[in-house]
């Protein structure tokens, strides 16, 4: 880019944010343009009228009052325009052909009609027409009805028009911004609203399955301890209500976790919980995808506990899950895994531009970040599940765009895993907002 196309959007800008030092060179240009003008004759059409009249000292002091006064056109806009037209009608009294004073009334009227109502607009413009075309006919050189004097009226009425129009517009735009942060407002408290509503549902449905189901096991139970030495088959058929109770509240549950699957879920694996100990097949599966992956385990894969292990693995395989869908082709992933005193460290970086940014793809940090644009329908829940699986175990976990391009997920377990407590299940930098379900993917078991 050129040195004139950056210096342009500078210094506007930078005007814009000194309205002062703005309005101030608006006022210089006001006043260099009427001086210029009060050379012209206005009754040569043809143009050659230039330069046949000078205006005299009275007549620059009156356009000096009126441009100083649009200094301060922002602050008192009422103020200016009042200052601005005295010296006008002065002009319109005492000089013919009047100079072109009239132009500060006309800038000081817009300012007025930009910053107020429709009503007070036409009503303040309708008396100062009125005011400048009447002064104008009755103290003007040539007949009433000269052009001039209409020029006058026309000058006032474009100023009201211009002022009302630029109103309007900034009304119709901050009405859309603020239309656009309501409606994004509005979905972020439905979507956690709706998260909270199908966890309560689901909460209730497990405690009158569970509840129910474990009361007859309870009570068959105590019947077959009572009667298991005296009456042997009658402790048989309670053990035997026991098994029927257990196997009814497996079948149960396991169609109310059924409901949180999608279509297309992989079937519930029959094999033991996976961990670290089988994160290079993992890694083979996600190169065999495509996408190039470095892992950087030091001293060989750490021993942690069984809940910490599976949260691990589960970290990584929601952050591999995520390059794949998000980063974009010719990707690359690197994992690192690293235990320091009490607490492991996993981190999942890659360098994907991603489709669409990597702030979107990722929902920003846990300290904020708005919602996955790119999640599938914004429907995932990727992030959500990890840090709700990190924080149940006491640990934390970040996620967000690095410098220079790419996406890091940063977790930290400690090795003694423990249960979060409530409070700090939604402590800042700890657990996600249920708004910010950044990247979608595939937590399989969370």
């Amino acid at each position: 880019m050129t040195p004139l196309g950056t210096g342009v959007p500078r210094a506007r800008n930078w005007l814009r944010d000194h309205p002062l030092a703005m309005d101030a060179a608006l006022a210089l240009a006001a006043l260099l343009t009427m001086l210029t003008v009060s050379f012209v004759h206005p009754g040569v059409p043809d143009g050659s009228g230039m330069a046949t009249r000078s205006p005299d000292t009275g007549d620059v002091l009156l356009m000096a009052i009126g441009a100083a006064a649009l200094v301060w056109r922002r602050r008192r806009p009422m103020a200016v325009l009042v200052v601005t037209t005295v010296p006008s009608v002065v002009e319109l009294m005492v000089s013919d052909p009047p100079s072109p004073v009239v132009m500060t009334n006309a800038i000081a009227l817009y300012t007025v009609a930009a910053r107020t109502d429709r009503p007070t607009t036409w009503r303040v413009g309708a008396l100062m027409a009125v005011a400048l075309t009447v002064t104008a006919m009755c103290f003007g050189a040539g007949p009433w009805y000269g052009q001039e004097n209409f020029g006058v009226f026309a000058w006032i009425g474009m100023a009201c028009a211009a002022g009302d129009a630029v109103r309007s517009r900034r009304a119709f735009v901050d009405a859309i911004r603020e239309r656009a942060e309501r409606a994004e407002r509005t979905r972020d408290e439905e979507a956690r609203r709706r998260v909270a509503e199908e966890r309560l549902r689901i909460a209730r449905d497990l405690h009158d399955v569970v509840a129910h189901h474990i009361a007859l096991v309870n009570v068959q139970a105590g019947v077959a301890a009572h009667v298991m030495d005296r009456r042997p088959d009658q402790a048989k058929e309670a053990l035997a209500h026991v098994r029927e109770a257990s196997r009814s509240a497996l079948d149960e549950l396991r169609a109310t976790v059924g409901l949180l699957r999608q279509s297309g879920d992989p079937a519930a694996p029959t094999e033991p919980a996976p961990g670290l100990a089988v994160l290079d097949e993992l890694v083979d599966t996600v190169r065999r995808a495509g996408l190039a992956v470095e892992v950087a385990c030091a001293d060989g894969r750490p021993t942690l506990p069984a809940a910490v292990d599976l949260a691990a693995y589960r970290v990584i395989q929601e952050a591999l899950t995520n390059v794949r869908k998000h980063a974009g082709p010719g990707a690359k992933a690197e994992i690192s895994v690293v235990r320091v005193g009490a607490v492991v460290e996993i981190t999942v970086i890659d360098n994907g531009p991603g489709d669409g940014g990597h702030d979107a793809r990722g929902g920003g940090h846990d300290s904020g970040g708005g919602p996955d644009s790119r999640g599938g329908g914004g429907g995932g829940h990727g992030l959500l599940g990890m840090r709700e699986r990190v924080t149940a175990l006491g640990g934390t976990l970040t996620a967000g765009p690095r410098y220079g391009g790419g996406f890091r997920v940063h977790a930290i377990l400690p090795v003694e895993a423990r249960t979060a407590e409530p409070d700090e299940r939604d402590a800042p930098g700890t657990a996600g907002a249920a708004g910010r379900t950044g990247r979608t993917g595939e937590d399989e078991n969370a």
